[in-house]
């Protein structure tokens, strides 16, 4: 019985340490597998008609850092 606990750790282990390995050498945000809810042409999940203060500084990031972006 502890054997087969060790070795079930020991795969979820390396497991999570791969898919460590693969985010820190791609260095992508994780992302769901079908867009999320940009693929359904929204915006934000909320009907605020203005975004949050934290989105718009991260709106403000993310054009600052496409603006700097080498094609």
């Amino acid at each position: 019985m502890l054997t087969v606990f060790l070795a079930t750790f020991a795969i979820f282990a390396l497991v999570i340490l791969g898919m460590s390995l693969g985010y820190i050498v791609k260095r992508k945000t994780l992302q769901g597998s079908c867009g999320g809810i940009g693929a359904l042409g929204l915006e934000k999940v909320c009907d605020c008609p203005e975004p949050c203060d934290a989105r718009k500084a991260r709106m403000a990031r993310e054009q600052k850092l496409n603006q700097n972006r080498i094609v």
